[in-house]
């Protein structure tokens, strides 16, 4: 029978759910997460029911969508009878079958990414069509094991290569549908593919030809970089089920309640564009420009559970604001800043400003990239110091460099949030780079250096 398998991308996680449309009025979804808003539409304009949601593993870099499909299109959930997971749903364990109606799923138990994660072949009689493989065998590689505990890492990374040897035993015309793609901090590899086959990756995924298991586990472990600390967090919400939500508006507040509020502790951040939030942006608030990566940054910056306010523009859109907080777990944005920041200064409330220089411009001040390590080892310019993004709201000391520093990335967004950090930390000699490293080399003509 000839079926649909339909590829969901988020690029701004780097992930892919599937709705699988099962030839009879009604669907299964693979690994959708908590913003269903696409799944929901491509559903709707098939004219299926989902009937079953199903989940490869105990996410850690986005809270699922199942137990909303379950209560709001009655989904069956289909999950690892090993996750302990505390919401209804149907257990399984390795070899069982789940009829879809035509079409069968079968799990095979492929623990690695985490302890209990399990792939699911799907099958047409006996011929296995494709294999939803999670986070275990994923476009050029495997994904991380040290999100469930450090102490655990090496465990798991040999428990990821035996089940990259078991999915190696299927033939190789059987299409491989992995939920990790590129922009995944779950260790995805950079590349425009997000499906394959298990004979194309037989050929091409370094780690799926490792000669031994100790090369294996030290070239994915090598391959290790920093991750978000909510990675660390959603895995256990999604074990115990993630709140119900509903809606997709941003309460107005004025500019004195927003006063209020931070003197409170709420955090505020600014979605605005780089060149906006230079100009004009309240005091101590954090920026992180609303774009598909906005989810990532926000529960990176700002991990906490403190109230959240949204300054905005009026054509950024409220509900993707709400929808991308949601799906990692924060739950706790309370408002906008009604009219935006002209409302805040019409109120007579002060304004701060961050510089945004050029190259020519940067003369002899400090220059602070805070890219990946990965980024900036592979280039960056002549005497820079680095610190990680990420790192930055615990060592915002590390960039008190004595005078004069310039703050850049690879175009500007996630040199504005560490400026806006660095701002609200006492810095008042912060200044952004417009573009990246190779901008500055056009530029000046000068080189860039690589390593460390």
């Amino acid at each position: 029978m000839g079926i649909s398998v339909i590829p969901m991308v988020d690029e701004g996680l780097g992930n892919s759910a599937y709705l699988v449309d099962l030839s009879d009025g009604r669907a299964l979804v693979v690994d959708p997460s908590r913003d269903l808003r696409a799944i929901r539409a491509e559903a709707d304009r098939r004219g299926l029911r989902i009937a079953f949601a199903a989940d490869t593993h105990l996410h850690a870099d986005f809270l699922s969508g199942a137990v909303q499909l379950a209560v709001d299109a009655g989904a069956s959930i289909l999950a690892s009878r090993a996750g302990g997971r505390e919401f209804p749903h149907r257990g399984l364990s390795d070899g069982d079958d789940v009829d879809l109606g035509g079409l069968r799923l079968r799990t095979l138990a492929t623990p690695g990414h985490t302890h209990e994660h399990i792939a699911f072949e799907l099958l047409d009689d006996q011929r296995v069509l494709g294999v939803f493989t999670g986070g275990s065998l994923i476009v050029g590689s495997a994904a991380r094991t040290d999100l469930v505990s450090p102490d655990r890492t090496e465990e798991l990374a040999r428990a990821q290569y035996r089940s990259l040897r078991r999915l190696a035993e299927l033939d190789d015309d059987v299409a491989v549908w992995p939920t990790h793609g590129a922009g995944s901090f779950c260790s995805a590899p950079p590349g425009a593919e997000r499906t394959s086959t298990i004979g194309a990756e037989r050929v091409t995924n370094s780690l799926f030809r490792a000669e031994s298991e100790d090369a294996f586990v030290q070239q994915l472990l090598d391959s290790l970089g920093s991750f978000p600390p909510y990675f660390l967090t959603l895995g256990e919400i999604n074990r115990r089920g993630p709140g119900l939500v509903k809606g997709d508006s941003l309460p107005g507040l004025s500019a004195g309640a927003v006063a209020r509020l931070r003197e409170a502790g709420a955090e505020i951040v600014d979605v605005r564009s780089v060149q906006d939030f230079a100009a004009a942006h309240l005091p101590g608030s954090v920026s992180i420009p609303l774009r598909p990566v906005f989810a990532t940054w926000l529960g990176w910056l700002l991990p906490g559970a403190k109230p959240l306010v949204i300054v905005r523009d009026a054509d950024q859109d409220p509900a993707e604001i709400l929808w991308q907080a949601r799906k990692i777990g924060h739950d706790h944005v309370i408002g906008e800043l009604e009219g935006g920041i002209r409302s805040w200064m019409q109120a007579g409330h002060p304004t701060g400003s961050i510089p945004l220089v050029t190259a020519p411009d940067i003369g002899s001040a400090s220059v602070l990239d805070i890219r990946q390590t990965s980024e900036f080892t592979a280039g960056h310019l002549p005497g820079a110091a680095h610190v990680e993004l990420g790192d930055l709201p615990d060592k915002t000391a590390s960039g008190s460099h004595g005078g004069p520093t310039v703050v850049m990335c690879g175009h500007g967004e996630r040199a504005m949030g560490a400026a806006s950090l660095l701002a609200r930390a006492g810095r008042q000699d912060v200044a952004v780079l417009v573009g990246g490293p190779d901008d500055w080399a056009a530029a000046t003509g000068r080189r860039l250096e690589a390593g460390s």
